[in-house]
């Protein structure tokens, strides 16, 4: 079984199904329209997101989640479920998957950028409202919703020119936002990652699997990434 990730994908099997739309005695029962939702993702096998993980909570628990598209009011739906009812593991969408003809307001120079982070070994995933849409079918995008991206980094260097391209004048909407994935798990707002690079922030907030924490020194980023 593939390790847990935290933006990863997992496909439950028919009894972690069960079990997510008939809570045990004593938990809270799912109210009508979240029961829908996820009746509706059950039966069409959609994924669940692994999110961050409680840092007490027993080894096989694992607390996934998803964006419910518009007609369930982009609620965010949390469920507990253990680790032998993870059928498959996979990722989100890649960037360049994302077209104008899911996306109308879809920057002309999208491609442009997929093809930029694609040539600096990047591979770039979309998640977000952009990437559930992809997934499930349903719209999930309105007006003002960001591209939410998913870019690994292998080095300093590599994250410093994703940061440059990201930040390029003259972008416009949609918004980018998103994360940069370090090799040891741990993640950073590639916005906050280029202030603190260019030293108008003095610490980083970096997300884990299991937790989050503050970092202000360099200590951590060389251990996290080489230059």
């Amino acid at each position: 079984m593939a390790a847990l990730q935290r933006h990863g994908l997992v496909w439950l099997d028919e009894a972690g199904w069960q079990a997510v739309l008939q809570p045990e005695a004593g938990d809270p029962p799912w109210d009508e329209e979240a029961l829908d939702c996820l009746r509706h993702w059950a039966l069409r096998d959609l994924p669940l997101v692994v999110t961050r993980q409680p840092l007490h909570a027993p080894a096989e628990a694992v607390t996934l989640g998803l964006a419910a598209p518009l007609r369930w009011g982009r609620r965010r739906l949390f469920v507990g479920t253990r680790l032998q009812h993870l059928r498959r593991h996979g990722a989100f969408p890649q960037a360049a998957t994302l077209s104008a003809a899911l996306a109308p307001a879809l920057h002309p120079r999208w491609h442009a950028l997929c093809d930029a982070l694609a040539a600096q070994g990047v591979d770039a995933r979309v998640h977000g409202s952009f990437g559930w849409q992809l997934l499930c079918g349903e719209p999930c995008v309105r007006a003002g919703s960001d591209i939410d991206l998913l870019l690994p980094c292998r080095s300093a260097a590599q994250a410093d020119a994703v940061a440059a391209l990201l930040s390029q004048p003259g972008w416009g909407a949609p918004r980018l936002d998103g994360e940069l994935l370090w090799p040891d798990d741990g993640a950073v707002a590639w916005r906050e990652w280029a202030a603190w690079r260019a030293g108008r922030q003095r610490q980083l907030l970096v997300k884990r699997l299991r937790g989050a924490a503050l970092e202000s020194g360099a200590a951590w980023a060389d251990a996290a990434l080489p230059a």
